[in-house]
Order: structure tokens, then C-alpha cells, then sequence
């Protein structure tokens, strides 16, 4: 069933790692893939280009059917294959409405994360200011005090939406993989990293790892003054 999937990823990409944790949680191992080095621009190939072309990755194919949004993908495998392997967004209405909702606040705290820990990245050097970069790692610590709060309410031991893995977690989890690698303060996050060591023994998290984490285990100390 996997085998007339084709995924073209990039390590270390949250975008692309909450697929591939995706297809590990729907048992669809042994799927096609391509990894490309984001630095040499290898996601700019042909071969992408004529599936996706914003030319991003991850670019995904199924037979015929094409998904390029990570979101959009895991939420096609988890309707493609809802009786297998891991059930992904419950059936009770409530809990679904849980579930979406924290899934796109994701986007919020990755797009705070990236604003601190890639400050200099995006922003060329003349450009930078010190106010700015403050005023985003403000807005970054209110963003971490909302998800320590929802993990509060769910309790000790709990996922992101509840007592079971789900979509949410699919989708966060490669986020908040970075704050310990880019050594975020423990104290400005004590439930998230409670959380993060749970799910990184996971075994769709372990086979997805990405390579050059594996590598090079200690990330830029990017979130070091947060």
C-alpha cells in the first residue's frame, strides 16, 4: 500500500518530520522518499518542481493524488486510512473540535519560536534591532504560558488533547522537539518538557528522528536567553 507513496523531505523540517511521524502512526512503512539538503537547494529540483510548484518540501504523492501541505497530508493519511493503525482525530465531536484547535494554534508557536531562534536568519543584519528581538521573545513567552496551561488542565502524563496520542501531537510535537535543542530554559517550559520526554520515546517519533539531530545532538543555543 505504501509503496506507490513518494515523500521528498528535508531533516530537521517540522513540516516535513509530522508527516513522516504521520505514516509511522498509520503503519505505512516502507514508503518511497527522497532526502534533500535544504543548504544545497535540492528541494529546487526538477522532480519536485513538477508536483509542487512552490517548489517546498514536503511534496507528497499517493498514486495520482498530490498534498503538499504537511497539515493537509496528515490529514489525508489519517481519512485515507482511518481503520489503520493509530486513530488520529477521535470520533467524539468534542474532542475532535479539541484536537483541530490545538492542531492550528501550531502554527502560532512555531511561527513565536522561529521569530526568536532564527532572529538573525531572517532578518538581514542591518536590519536587526534589539527591540524587535525582545518584543519576540516576549511574545514567545506568553505563547509557552498558553500551552503550559493547557497541559496543566490535561494533567500529569497527558498528550496535547487529551489521554490519547493524537493529530495534535502528530503536528506539535516537531515544534516543540526544538526548544530543548536550541536550549530553551527548562523553567520557562517544565510541563512541555515533561511532555517532551514522554513522546520522544515513542516509536514513530524514534524512527522519524531527524538524520542530522542524529549527528549533531546539540542544536545553536538560540533560546538560551529567552
Amino acid at each position: 500500500m505504501a509503496k506507490n507513496m513518494m515523500l521528498y523531505w528535508g531533516s530537521g523540517s517540522p513540516p516535513c518530520w509530522r508527516v513522516m511521524i504521520a505514516l509511522e502512526e498509520k503503519q505505512l512503512q516502507g514508503y518511497n522518499h527522497k532526502h534533500l539538503s535544504f543548504d544545497k537547494k535540492e528541494y529546487q529540483c526538477a522532480e519536485v518542481k513538477a508536483l509542487n510548484p512552490r517548489a517546498q518540501l514536503p511534496t507528497f504523492k499517493h498514486g495520482d493524488i498530490v498534498v503538499n501541505e504537511s497539515f493537509a497530508a496528515c490529514l489525508y493519511l489519517e481519512n485515507a486510512f482511518k481503520t489503520q493503525g493509530t486513530r488520529l482525530i477521535p470520533s467524539d465531536p468534542a474532542e475532535q473540535a479539541l484536537v483541530y484547535q490545538r492542531m492550528f494554534e501550531t502554527e502560532n508557536l512555531q511561527q513565536k519560536m522561529y521569530d526568536v531562534a532564527f532572529y538573525e536568519w531572517y532578518i538581514p543584519e542591518g536590519e536587526r534591532h534589539e527591540s524587535a528581538l525582545k518584543r519576540n521573545k516576549e511574545n514567545l513567552v506568553k505563547e509557552l504560558k498558553l500551552w503550559e496551561g493547557y497541559l496543566e488542565k490535561m494533567g500529569k502524563g497527558s498528550f496535547l488533547a487529551g489521554k490519547n496520542f493524537s493529530m495534535v501531537d502528530v503536528v506539535c510535537f516537531p515544534v516543540i522537539a526544538y526548544f530543548p535543542r536550541l536550549h530553551c530554559p527548562k523553567e520557562k517550559c517544565p510541563r512541555l518538557m515533561e511532555y517532551y520526554e514522554m513522546v520522544k520515546e515513542r516509536p514513530s517519533i524514534k524512527a522519524t528522528w531527524p538524520p542530522e539531530w542524529l549527528e549533531n545532538p546539540v542544536g545553536q543555543d538560540t533560546l538560551k536567553s529567552l
